[in-house]
């Protein structure tokens, strides 16, 4: 996308912000519908909280590096045990500072930095996944306005037939039975026509939600059915698929970091040693009303060992051991997945472009069809309902041509999600 264009779709996305959605109608291209989804999808929203809590535990790991300082305070009376209320203040301040964990600090740190790259991963993929949505379902709301569009101008057509029947029975050169198979043909027309519009509505529904638009908000799909035919090399596909796919990325963090989550259970049979400093200070109210403080400090170096935990620690490193285990296996069924994933999409591919070179066939057939019964017509030699027959079958090959490119489009759109391009 081209700098203008950036700057433009920025425009555009500020003078429609989320709550204009309740006007009756709003029209977007394909650009402005991914571009919207990436601001308000609530499942974007959801990974993005999740990576901003991961980086929050991360800095929490990282402050057990830091001294601990704290403050105590108190005042208490004692009455009618002394000829006077006697009174007492106290304060005491600690300040502690870990040498040595085990290790458990470090691997903690690194175990919370991997789950980061987990979580932005995550957050990547269910960015991956929701434009792709919303670029399908995009198309599919184009095609399915103009498969109502078509299947308008076959009921129209198909009135005028009935019509012209209806016509030709009078003067007697129709029979009932004629008037009786084209009204029943016109029933199943209709039914096709409400299906196609029943379609258009499902599919504007479908990009409503992924659009988290309100539910009363007409959304008319701009743009046309273009196509760049392009070649793909499934193996260099594969290949930037490992280098790209989010997945990938997740559960190559998380190898790490289950592997640091085995570090910091060990850690817990470990001993650990820590500095501490403590200051304390007291005053007291005596009977003869004198006050006296009492200060002193206490530095103090403390080493502590779980010599026997009833095998806390030791369940622990196993229960990691297993997490690290489950992620190689769900790793290795990963990369499985999206090879398939990769050559089903490339089939597709494949399958596509062979239909619409079909299609353009067919389409050329019956553009030459139609020019030449609109020279028959002006010449007199055709009726209108044979130059509407004509036309009817050209606008039926021009939406087989787009359907074809629709199905290019979905292939094209599932072939750059299994690479991680999108």
């Amino acid at each position: 996308m081209g700098k203008g264009r950036e700057i433009a779709l920025a425009a555009i996305l500020l003078l429609i912000p989320a709550f204009s959605f309740a006007a009756t109608e709003v029209v977007l291209t394909v650009d402005e519908a991914v571009a919207v989804a990436l601001r308000d999808n609530r499942d974007i929203m959801l990974k993005a909280e999740e990576l901003k809590a991961s980086k929050a535990r991360l800095a929490e790991s990282v402050s057990a590096r830091f001294p601990t300082l704290t403050f105590t305070g108190g005042w208490g009376v004692t009455r009618g045990y002394y000829s006077k209320d006697s009174g007492q203040s106290t304060a005491q301040a600690t300040l502690k500072q870990y040498l040595y964990r085990g290790g458990k600090t470090a691997s903690t740190i690194e175990q919370d930095r991997y789950l980061v790259d987990v979580s932005g991963a995550l957050l990547d993929k269910q960015k991956l996944e929701t434009v792709s949505a919303v670029r399908k379902a995009f198309y599919t709301l184009l095609l399915a306005d103009e498969f109502s569009r078509v299947n308008k101008q076959i009921l129209a057509n198909a009135q005028a037939h009935l019509e012209s029947v209806r016509t030709r029975y009078q003067s007697g050169q129709a029979s009932e039975s004629d008037i009786v198979a084209i009204e029943s043909s016109l029933e199943n027309i209709k039914e096709a026509y409400d299906r196609a519009y029943n379609q258009a509505e499902l599919a504007q529904a479908s990009l409503r939600v992924f659009l988290f638009v309100d539910k009363d908000t007409a959304i008319k799909a701009s743009g046309e059915f273009l196509y760049e035919p392009q070649d793909a090399a499934y193996d260099e596909a594969f290949l930037a698929a490992l280098a790209q796919r989010p997945e990938i990325r997740q559960y190559e963090a998380k190898l790490k970091a289950d592997a640091k989550a085995i570090d910091a259970a060990k850690a817990e049979s470990r001993p650990s040693v820590y500095a501490s400093w403590d200051y304390y200070s007291r005053s007291h109210l005596t009977a003869t009303t004198t006050k006296n403080w009492n200060d002193y400090n206490v530095i103090g170096l403390t080493f502590s060992w779980p010599v026997f935990d009833g095998w806390v620690a030791a369940h622990k490193v196993e229960q990691a051991v297993s997490g690290l285990k489950t992620t190689e296996l769900s790793y290795e069924k990963t990369i499985k997945d999206i090879a398939l994933e990769l050559s089903t999409a490339y089939v597709s591919l494949k399958n596509a472009l062979a239909r619409i070179r079909a299609s353009e066939s067919d389409l050329k057939v019956y553009k030459d069809n139609f020019s030449s019964a609109q020279e028959k017509y002006r010449s007199g030699m055709v009726s209108f309902l044979d130059l509407s027959d004509s036309e009817l079958k050209y606008a039926i090959s021009a939406f087989n041509r787009k359907q074809a490119v629709y199905d290019y489009l979905a292939a094209k759109i599932s072939f750059e999600k299994a690479t991680g391009g999108l």
